[in-house]
C-alpha cells in the first residue's frame, strides 16, 4: 500500500494505491477507509488483488483540502472528473460505496464511456417515494456527549455489532479515527444535508444512461439507506442483474459481510 498526494489545480487530493492491473477506482463511505480508517481493509484488499486500486479520499477527509466555492454533489462530480483527468484514467472500473457509491452512480450516468463495469454498496443518491435515507446528522451529536449507539445502528447492523464498536466507539477513541469520522460527516453535510437527506432528484431518471455490467449490493440489515433503493439502482441500469443481499450486514456492507462481498465482488470483475 502507498499513500500519496496528487495538486489538483491547487487543490490537494489523498491517494491510496495497492496492487498492479487495470484501474479500479474506490470511492468510499462513513464506515470505510478514509471515513474511519487511515489504511485499506480487508475488501479493499480483494479489490487490490484484482487491479490497480486507486482509493481518493473525499474533498475534506484524510487529508484532501476541501472544495472551498463547492455547493453541491455536482461539484464533487466534476472534482472527480478532473482527477481521473490528471491520473490519465481513460477507462476504469468503479466501485463505491455509501456516499461514495453515489458518486460513483452520477459519474456513470454522466460518462457511461468510461466506465467499464460499475458496483454499488449500500449506494445513496435515489429520491424513492415513502422511503427515506436515514438522518445520519441527528444520530451524529453523542447521547449525554459520549454514547454513538443510535449511530452505529444506523451504519452496522447492530449498535452492539463487533465492527460497530470498534470503528465507532463511544467516548473519545483514538485520535486520528475521530478526525476522519469529523471530517467524513462535515463531507456528508456538503452533499446530502438538504432534507430528505442523500438524494438527487433527477438521478433516479438517468440510470438508464449507465449500460456498463453493473453489480449491485445491500445489506440485509441495512438502517440507512432502505433496501427499496438498492432494487430501484438495480432497476434502473441496465447493465445489473438483480439485487443482491448481503446476509447479516447492515449498510456497512462490506465490513461486516466482507467475505460475501469480497466473494461476489471478486466474481463479478474477473468475468
Amino acid at each position: 500500500m502507498s499513500t500519496r498526494n496528487i495538486d489538483l489545480n491547487g487543490r490537494k487530493v489523498t491517494l491510496i494505491e495497492e496492487g498492479t492491473g487495470e484501474p479500479i477506482v474506490y470511492l468510499h463511505g462513513f464506515a470505510d477507509v478514509h471515513g474511519v480508517a487511515g489504511e485499506l481493509l480487508a475488501f479493499h484488499k480483494t479489490l487490490a488483488g484484482t487491479g490497480k486500486l486507486i482509493a481518493p479520499a473525499h474533498p475534506g477527509c484524510n487529508g484532501s483540502d476541501e472544495l472551498e466555492d463547492g455547493t453541491s454533489v455536482e461539484d464533487v462530480v466534476f472534482h472527480y472528473l478532473e482527477l481521473f483527468d490528471a491520473l490519465s484514467l481513460k477507462q476504469f472500473t468503479l466501485v463505491g460505496h455509501c456516499a461514495g457509491g453515489w458518486i460513483a452512480a452520477e459519474i456513470a450516468v454522466r460518462h457511461p464511456e468510461r466506465v467499464k463495469k460499475l458496483v454499488l454498496i449500500g449506494a445513496c443518491g435515489l429520491f424513492v417515494p415513502g422511503e427515506l435515507i436515514e438522518d445520519i446528522f441527528m444520530h451524529a451529536q453523542p447521547e449525554r456527549g459520549v454514547d454513538y449507539k443510535t449511530l452505529r445502528n444506523v451504519l452496522f447492523s447492530s449498535s452492539t455489532a463487533r465492527d460497530a464498536l470498534r470503528y465507532f466507539p463511544d467516548g473519545r477513541g483514538d485520535l486520528d479515527e475521530e478526525t476522519r469520522r469529523y471530517a467524513m460527516l462535515r463531507f456528508g453535510s456538503f452533499v446530502g444535508f438538504k432534507p430528505p437527506y442523500f438524494y438527487n432528484r433527477s438521478l433516479i431518471n438517468r440510470l438508464h444512461r449507465a449500460t456498463m455490467p453493473s453489480l449491485v449490493l445491500w445489506g440485509e440489515q441495512d438502517h440507512m439507506v432502505p433496501r427499496a433503493h438498492g432494487e430501484a439502482y438495480a432497476k434502473g441500469l441496465k447493465g445489473a442483474g438483480d439485487l443482491q443481499i448481503v446476509s447479516g450486514a447492515g449498510h456497512a456492507a462490506a465490513i461486516e459481510g466482507e467475505a460475501a462481498v469480497s466473494k461476489a465482488v471478486g466474481a463479478f470483475l474477473k468475468a
